[in-house]
């Protein structure tokens, strides 16, 4: 699949690309490099990005929803006003992530490392947090 110019595939390398607002529903990106991406917006419904290297990616009102994100390395991301509704994020590792404002209902966090991440106005309805590293973490409300 081609998309602004990028071919979208497992270990694509998508380092800083600019995909802003782009269409990417079930998209295989699978151990994708993806660090410093611009993906604000984007369409990520149902998209297997297992492995996926997002550090500093800016995912701000992006939707996530029923992706596939473990053991994503979310290093630092930008998930301002993200939808990750019943999202996999099992083993993410998440450090110093802004999910200010992030729909995380029904998402699956177990394992995974939130040390501190900004959940400031997040909604944790039904989320899993078993194991859930949340060391340092800002405002937690389920």
């Amino acid at each position: 699949m081609i998309v602004n110019g990028y071919t979208i595939e497992s270990s694509a390398s998508l380092s800083k690309a600019d995909l802003r607002y782009a269409e990417l529903i079930d998209a295989k990106l699978i151990d994708a490099n993806l660090t410093g991406a611009n993906l604000t917006g984007a369409n990520l419904t149902g998209a297997n990005l297992t492995g996926a290297d997002l550090i500093d990616a800016h995912l701000s009102k992006a939707d996530l929803s029923k992706a596939d994100l473990r053991y994503a390395e979310l290093i630092d991301a930008k998930l301002i006003d993200a939808k990750l509704i019943d999202a996999s994020l099992r083993g993410a590792n998440l450090t110093g992530a802004d999910l200010t404002g992030a729909n995380l209902t029904g998402a699956d966090l177990t394992g995974a490392n939130l040390t501190g991440a900004n959940l400031t106005g997040a909604n944790l309805t039904g989320a899993n947090l078993t194991g859930a590293d949340l060391t340092d973490t800002i405002d937690v409300a389920t």
